[in-house]
C-alpha cells in the first residue's frame, strides 16, 4: 500500500522528470491533489503530556480511554485519537500478562438484573504477605450498580464468618433478592445454609467448574487482582485491609466503569433508573433471560444460577 508521502514523491518525480503538470501527474498516479499540500499539525500540549504520564504512573493498569474519562474530569478538552498519539508516543500501553488456556464451548449471555439489591455475588480472592503468610479476601459485588459492597480480608473465612460479615451488610444495604456463589465450603456450610433460611434469601449455587455462571464477581476479581494485588507488596494484615479499603473506595467513587457509560459505580447507583439501565447495559433485550429454579436433592435444597457458560 502506497503512503501519503509516497504518493507526493511520485508525483514530484513525475513532474521534475517527465515535465507533466501537477494536475496530470495526480491523475497519472490516481490520488488526490488535495493531499499533495496536505501538511499534518501537530500542536503539542506538555501539560496535558505530563499530566498523562502522571496518571499512567498512578493507575498503571488503566488503558488510554480510562485516562481520558479522568482527564475530561480534570478540564483538559482533549480528543480521544489526539491523546491516544500522545500515550502512543510516551509508551504507556498496559502490557499484557500471559493467560492460561479457556475451554472452548457454547457460551449464553447472563441474566441482567435490573434493580440494585436484586443480585449479590461472593467470591474469594487469595493472596500472601511479604512475610510468605497467604490470606483470604471475600468480595461482595452487586449485580446491577457494579458497586463493591465488602472486601473482607483476613488469613481464615469460615461460613459463619461469611454469614457475620453478610448479616452486617443487610443492616447497612439492605437485604438483596438473590445471593450467587460457588460451591466453596464456606458457601455450602450448615452455617450458611441456615442464614439463607432464616433471612428468606435465595441462593444460587453455579454449575461446579463453570466460573463464567458468576461472571460479574470474576470480572471484579481480575480488576482487583490486576490493579491491586497484582501491584502492591502487602506487609501485614492491617495494611492489606487499610490498603483493599482505600482502593474499594476509588473503585465506587473514582474509578469509571466502562460498561456503566464511563460512570462510576456510585454515580450510576445514584441516577439509577431500571429503564436506563436496561438500555445502557443491554440494549438488545427488553428484560433479564429466566432463573433456574431450585430443585430437591434428598434433605438439602441446592440452587443454581440458569446456565450462563
Amino acid at each position: 500500500m502506497v503512503t501519503p508521502a509516497g504518493k507526493r514523491q511520485a508525483v514530484a518525480h513525475l513532474v521534475a522528470g517527465h515535465g507533466m503538470s501537477e494536475r496530470r501527474a495526480c491523475r497519472v498516479i490516481g490520488c488526490c491533489r488535495m493531499t499533495m499540500r496536505y501538511e499534518a499539525i501537530r500542536q503539542d500540549d506538555p501539560v496535558l503530556r505530563e499530566r498523562l504520564k502522571e496518571l499512567a504512573r498512578v493507575r498503571r493498569r488503566f488503558g488510554y480511554r480510562r485516562l481520558h474519562v479522568f482527564l475530561r474530569r480534570e478540564g483538559h478538552e482533549v480528543n480521544h485519537k489526539r491523546l491516544f498519539w500522545i500515550y502512543r508516543e510516551e509508551r504507556l500501553h498496559v502490557r499484557r500478562r500471559g493467560g492460561r488456556k479457556r475451554a472452548i464451548g457454547t457460551r449464553a449471555p447472563m441474566a441482567l438484573p435490573l434493580m440494585p439489591n436484586q443480585r449479590w455475588s461472593l467470591d474469594f480472592v487469595s493472596d500472601q504477605l511479604t512475610d510468605g503468610r497467604r490470606f483470604r479476601i471475600m468480595t461482595v459485588v452487586d449485580d446491577c450498580t457494579r458497586e463493591c459492597l465488602a472486601l473482607i480480608a483476613d488469613t481464615s473465612l469460615s461460613g459463619a464468618r461469611v454469614a457475620r460479615e453478610l448479616a452486617t451488610l443487610f443492616e447497612a444495604r439492605g437485604k438483596p433478592m438473590t445471593v450467587v456463589s460457588d460451591n466453596g465450603t464456606e458457601f455450602t456450610s450448615n452455617a450458611i445454609l441456615t442464614f439463607a433460611d432464616d433471612r428468606k434469601i435465595d441462593w444460587h449455587y453455579i454449575a461446579p467448574g463453570k466460573p463464567t455462571q458468576n461472571a460479574f464477581i470474576e470480572s471484579f476479581n481480575g480488576r482487583l487482582r490486576d490493579e491491586l494485588l497484582n501491584e502492591t507488596l502487602f506487609a501485614s494484615l492491617n495494611h492489606a485491609r487499610a490498603t483493599l479499603t482505600a482502593w474499594r473506595k476509588d473503585y465506587n467513587i473514582e474509578r469509571p466503569h466502562s460498561r456503566l457509560g464511563w460512570q462510576t459505580p456510585a454515580e450510576f447507583a445514584q441516577t439509577f433508573t431500571p429503564q436506563r439501565g436496561l438500555t445502557l447495559r443491554n440494549p438488545q433485550s427488553s428484560a433479564p433471560a429466566p432463573v433456574a429454579q431450585p430443585a430437591q436433592t434428598g434433605k438439602t435444597q441446592t440452587r443454581s444460577l440458569a446456565h450462563a457458560g
